[in-house]
């Protein structure tokens, strides 16, 4: 390990030869008293304090040895840590809906539901891979929607507990079955509003779905004001082909057959939210096109700041401080009582 990872200021450690001059004056100060006869001095030769009276003179010097090192700057490394650059806040509003059972966002080898797809590239666009570097400075929460909408995951920077929560979405029962996109927009506009920080950061929802919104409780017009008034940019995701589509269903006995499906987008609406809110709209016909999508939309929410790392310290210089200062008041206090010099 090099010096000037063990002190702040090295060059400091030159003062500590200082303690041989603070012992030579201490020494030099010994008291003398004169007599006529040596005959006149008590007999028994030296005592224990006569020869310990060294003991004031070396600990000066020690004080001095110790205050070098304090000015020197003792330190030892932690570890290596990452200068957080402010992030920005995003929110993923995911369609649960049934339609999100079609296939056709299958890769070659490997059957994928349309939610299959999405969570996969979620995950990546979250923790990074395969060209996505991962987001590690922003808060990112989640909201899915069908008929109604529900926070599955607040913003957080727990990344690990929010892919977690990701991989738990599952279709929406058939009940709450529809898409609901004014809800999902809203309530994930809703969370970005209550996220509070210290500074002013970029707020984003990502929403996806791969349908027509034909629940309208919320309807896209006022969260799209919302998300306006809010300062939040929305990009639109319509993920899936339209006209017909693979779909697997069950058909009793743990069996399941592939059927056909008829399936559409509501593009006009899913333009419109990006547009008004500063945002973009983005189609994905297929797996390869979702995972470019969120591709384009990492590299367009990134903070300019780049990360620089250091290696994090503790310092010591506190304890070499007393230290010295214990050792010169001790100094001073045997000198004055057990090793206590004659004038």
């Amino acid at each position: 390990m090099r010096l000037d990872e063990l002190f702040a200021n090295p060059w400091f450690l030159l003062v500590a030869p200082l303690a041989l001059l603070a012992l030579w004056w201490s020494r030099r100060s010994t008291g003398r008293v004169l007599f006529s006869s040596l005959r006149a001095l008590p007999l028994g030769g030296y005592t224990w304090r006569a020869r310990l009276a060294w003991v004031p003179d070396v600990l000066f010097g020690l004080a001095v040895v110790a205050l070098a090192i304090a000015l020197a700057g003792p330190r030892a490394g932690d570890r290596d840590a990452r200068v957080r650059h402010e992030g920005i806040a995003i929110m993923m509003a995911i369609d649960v809906s049934g339609s999100m059972r079609a296939l056709d966002l299958s890769e070659k080898n490997r059957e994928l539901t349309r939610l299959d797809a999405v969570k996969e590239v979620f995950e990546r666009f979250v923790l990074g891979g395969k060209r996505l570097s991962g987001r590690v400075d922003d808060a990112i929460g989640l909201v899915a929607f069908a008929r109604y909408a529900e926070t599955r995951s607040p913003l957080t920077l727990d990344h690990g507990n929010l892919v977690a929560a990701a991989r738990q979405l599952a279709f929406a029962r058939e009940h709450e079955d529809g898409t609901a996109i004014g809800a999902g927009l809203e309530l994930a506009v809703q969370r970005l509003s209550e996220f509070k920080t210290d500074t002013k950061i970029s707020k984003v929802v990502v929403l996806l779905t791969d349908g027509e919104s034909n629940v309208h409780e919320i309807d896209e017009d006022t969260a799209i004001e919302d998300a306006v008034k809010a300062g939040v940019k929305v990009y639109t995701i319509g993920a899936g082909t339209t006209g017909i589509a693979p779909i697997r269903v069950e058909v009793g006995d743990g069996r399941t057959e592939l059927m056909q499906t008829q399936v559409s987008i509501d593009e006009t609406t899913l333009r419109k939210i990006a547009d008004k809110t500063g945002g973009q709209y983005f189609r994905a016909t297929d797996n390869a096109s979702l995972g470019r999508i969120y591709e384009q939309i990492d590299k367009l929410e990134r903070t300019v700041i780049e990360e620089e790392r250091f290696t994090e310290y503790y310092q010591y210089y506190g304890w070499f401080v007393v230290t010295a200062m214990l050792l010169v008041v001790l100094a001073m206090v045997l000198r004055g009582t057990v090793f206590r010099r004659l004038p």
